[in-house]
This record gives structure tokens, sequence and C-alpha cells, in this order.
């Protein structure tokens, strides 16, 4: 006689496929977000802005990203949590949808501050799901699963899109990951089972965080190397043009090289982040900063470009994972808050990054944006130096 259970193998493998379908979501997103940085050269010709205004589609994007990370997590405190992710999921569809058929930068910049409200909507959910689909067991390498989208999205996301828009176009390059923010969202409707609130997330609880010293100190190393990262990332296509000469068609492969050594890099970062969370931060900054510095002298041609970028990918791609870790263990009480807190700075620095950017390549040259990146991940380097940062393995109080 049965009695209609399922069998716990069975819950177990619906849990996973849960993780997995979340995980999507993560990289949907993010890849979203940053699709402009390989494409910025063709979107700005198409609709007749410079490669500086161009710029504005990802800085746009953060900003909204970082507003709306905090606010959507306190106002659907209480709703399901599989209908808003997908929800979420297909307003992303719709947005990227509007932004292939831009006919001016207008729509485009719309289309791109509706990208921006289910970015960081979806991310900012996302990262406290896990334990509820998984057993207690499991519910460290879920979570590493969903923030694996996230990473792989940053290193690999762009040189996908780039691939497509040389290929077909950049306005298929929306397409496709409209496409995928579509099939993500069906995922999510099938596999996510129903998720009710566990209880609402204020926002003034979410604020009094910062008045912890190592959630502080973390969010301003965040701030820093993203910031720095997206000042000369979001026009590294034009960098690699002028300062190293590289080819048109040549471009993708760097990035892809790029995305291959931060995906390595982030499990790099996150083998050794469980042991010091300090010397992993430390390390990922100097290399951060090397590697950026040393295109303008070093990368002055394809092969050259290439080592650097590669260099530069290993020690971006750690920068979530290890951040993430951070954050986690100097507030281990309040999780879902103190990863919204992160989604807010971290889609904040990738507006300000971009838009500082974009005013020195206008105003300086390509060249400047690297100058930037580079001393604001020295930046970072000092904050954790001589800021406070949480030991692995122990709580914080503050």
């Amino acid at each position: 006689m049965t009695t209609g259970a399922p069998a716990p193998g069975n819950a177990a493998v619906k849990g996973w496929l849960a993780v997995v379908a979340v995980a999507a979501g993560t990289f949907t997103v993010v890849t979203s977000e940053m699709l402009p940085v390989g494409l910025l050269t063709p979107v700005g010709d198409a609709l007749d802005v410079s490669e500086g205004t161009a710029g504005l589609t990802l800085t746009v994007t953060g900003i909204v990203g970082a507003l709306s990370a905090p606010l959507v997590t306190s106002a659907v405190g209480r709703l399901d949590r599989r209908l808003v992710l997908c929800t979420l999921m297909a307003l992303l569809t719709a947005a990227n949808v509007l932004a292939a058929w831009s006919p001016n930068f207008t729509v485009m910049m719309v289309a791109r501050v509706l990208i921006g409200i289910g970015m960081g909507g979806v991310w900012s959910l996302a990262g406290g799901l896990a334990v509820r689909l998984v057993p207690a067991k499991s519910a460290g390498p879920a979570t590493s699963m969903v923030f694996s989208g996230i990473a792989v999205a940053s290193v690999l996301g762009v040189p996908a899109g780039t691939y497509i828009g040389e290929w077909a176009g950049w306005r298929e390059a929306f397409l496709a990951i409209a496409a995928l923010a579509l099939l993500v969202t069906l995922a999510m409707a099938v596999l996510l089972p129903p998720l009710p609130a566990e209880q609402a997330v204020g926002l003034g609880g979410v604020m009094r965080l910062f008045g912890n010293p190592k959630v502080a100190t973390g969010l301003a190393v965040v701030a820093l190397l993203v910031c720095g990262h997206f000042a000369a990332y979001t026009y590294v296509r034009p960098v690699l043009e002028e300062v190293s000469g590289v080819k048109a068609s040549l471009i993708g492969t760097l990035l892809l090289v790029y995305g291959i050594a931060g995906v390595a890099g982030n499990f790099l970062a996150g083998s050794r982040v469980g042991k010091t969370i300090k010397g992993t931060l430390l390390t990922i900054s100097a290399v951060l900063a090397v590697s950026v510095l040393l295109v303008p002298k070093l990368g002055v041609s394809t092969a050259g470009a290439l080592i650097l970028l590669a260099v530069w990918g290993i020690s971006y791609g750690g920068v979530s994972v290890s951040t993430q870790t951070w954050l986690s263990t100097a507030a281990p009480e309040a999780r879902e808050g103190v990863t919204s807190l992160f989604v807010g700075i971290f889609n904040g620095a990738i507006a300000v990054g971009a838009t500082a950017g974009g005013l020195m390549v206008d105003g300086y040259g390509t060249e400047s944006v690297m100058w930037l990146g580079g001393a604001l991940a020295i930046g970072a380097l000092l904050v954790t130096l001589f800021g406070r940062v949480p030991k692995v393995g122990a709580a914080s109080t503050g």
C-alpha cells in the first residue's frame, strides 16, 4: 500500500532541479545587465550616439538595479517567491525584446530601466532561496550554485553576446537573451514549488546593517572592486581596438578567453576564501590592479592583450564569491538583508564605474579608463588591508 508521498530521492532531485532553475535565472538577469559591454560600438553606431553615451545603457540598468534590490525585497516580502520570480523574469523577457526593437536611444534606455528592475529583484530574492529547496545538509552547495549563475554570467555573458552580435547583429543578441529569459520563466514556473514568504523584510532593518563595521567594510570593498572593474571593462572593446590593435573579428575570442579565465578564478577563489577571506581579497585586488594598469603598456599587441585579459579574468572572477562570503560571514543572522545590500552596492558600483569610464573615454581617451580601474582596485586592497574583515567560521557580532 502506497501513501502517495514522493520518495526521498525524487524530492532531492526536484529540489536540485529547482536550484538549477534559480541559478539559470541569476545567470540570465546578470547577462542581460552586462550585454551592452561587448556591443557598445555597433549599438552606438546604430542609434547615433558616442561610445561614452552608449555606455549609459549599462549605467542606468545598474542604478535601477541598485535601487530595486532592497525595495523589491521589502515590497514583496509576503508574496509567494515563485510568483514574484516568474513575474520578474517575464518582465525581463519583454524588456530585452524592447531593447532589440529600439528605433532610437530613448527607447533603448526605457528598456534598460525595465531590465534593471527585473535584474535587481531576481538577484536579491534568489540568494535566500536555496536553503528552502534542498535538505539542510545541501544548503551550502545549493547556495553556491545559485551564486555561480551570477559569477558565470559576469565572465561568460559578455563574450557570448559579443559573438552573437558579431555573427548576426546586436539586435539579435538582445533577442537571444530574451528567448533565454522566457525559457527560464517557464522552467521556474514548472520546477519551483510554492514558496510562501517566511517573513517580511523591512527596509529599515536592511539599512541598519550598515552599522555593522564588518558589513560596511565589505560593502566598501565591493564598491571599489566593481566600480574599478566596470570603469575599465565597459570600454574594453574600444581599448582592444584602439590600444591593442585587435581586429573586430577577434574581440569575441579575447573576451571568451577572459570569460574562461574568470570561471577558473571563481572556483579558485571559492576554494581559498573558506580558509582566509582577507588573504583572498588582498590577492584579488592586487592582481586585478596590476593586470588593468599594464594594459596600456604591455597590451599593445593581440598576444599581450590576450595574456592580460586572462589574468584580469582570473582575478575578477573571484570577486562575487569572495565578497558574498565576507558579507554572509559578517551578518549570518540577516542573510537576505545583507544580500539585498550586496546587490544594491554591486549594481550601484557598476553604474558609477560605467559612468566614470564614459567620462574618461570622452574626455581623456580610451587608455585613461585603465588607469582609473587600476587605481580603484588599489583602493580596495588598502581597505581590505586596514579594514574590519570577518574570520571564516566565526559569527560576527558587529
